[in-house]
């Protein structure tokens, strides 16, 4: 099973896809890791269970597979995105393979029937989004109208808004709504703290014992819990 790629988290999303004008150009490189179209998160069993084994991957450089994504992706945009998470994220990765293999949305549109170019880049977005974030929306934890509000920002702007969605149940009309300040050059934490939110502030459940040594060493080090984890933290990751 594929790990969350640290760099990947960092890094999210092609500027010119949420930032500027739309164009035909498809980036050279892609911020995932994984290949484009692999069902990374799809074919996790822990995340989608028996439906694991049914998940398509996608390969750009096979003709016979980006024949098929075209297929996938004109069944997707017959739902309008409006299919289950993980069908949602099967579209997606069609969406993001089927660019990738003809080089060119408007290529893509016509090799799907017809579907709009502003449908195929909407949803090859959100195949670009982090691993993290994917994982949730094919729990159904975030909501697909939701992640594709939040593929439109750029770089740690995604897990930031992300997160927010599942600590302080966010609407997607918010999501919306901050995605658009942070385009216009708002940081995250600034439109979240005008939505009443205050990133970084998570609950946490712990088991007794280790609820009770974390106050403790709080106490002995003269800090808080939140302080002390924070510090463990930035030493396990740095």
């Amino acid at each position: 099973m594929s790990q969350p790629d640290p760099d990947e988290e960092a890094r999210a999303g092609d500027p010119r896809a949420s930032r500027q004008e739309p164009t035909d150009d498809v980036p050279a490189t892609t911020d995932r890791r994984s290949r484009v179209g692999e069902p990374v998160v799809r074919a996790d069993p822990e995340i989608t269970g028996e439906r694991a084994s049914d998940a398509i991957d996608f390969d750009p450089d096979d003709p016979e597979s980006v024949a098929r994504a075209a297929e996938v992706l004109a069944e997707f945009a017959g739902c309008q995105g409006e299919e289950d998470c993980v069908d949602m994220l099967r579209g997606a990765a069609a969406c993001a393979a089927l660019v990738r293999g003809v080089a060119s949305y408007r290529e893509a549109a016509e090799r799907a029937g017809g579907v709009s170019v502003s449908f195929i880049r909407t949803w090859a977005r959100v195949h670009d989004l982090p691993q993290s974030v994917r994982r949730h929306v094919a729990r159904g934890e975030i909501a697909p109208s939701a992640a594709k509000h939040l593929a439109r920002v750029d770089g740690p702007a995604r897990l930031d808004l992300a997160w927010a969605v599942l600590d302080h149940d966010l609407t997607v009309r918010q999501v919306r709504s901050l995605a658009s300040r942070v385009n216009d050059g708002t940081s995250a934490q600034e439109a979240l703290r005008e939505e009443g939110v205050e990133l970084g502030d998570i609950r946490l459940s712990l088991p007794v014992e280790q609820y009770r040594e974390l106050r403790r060493e709080a106490s002995m080090q003269n800090t808080t819990p939140s302080d002390l984890v924070a510090e463990m933290i930035a030493e396990r990751y740095d």
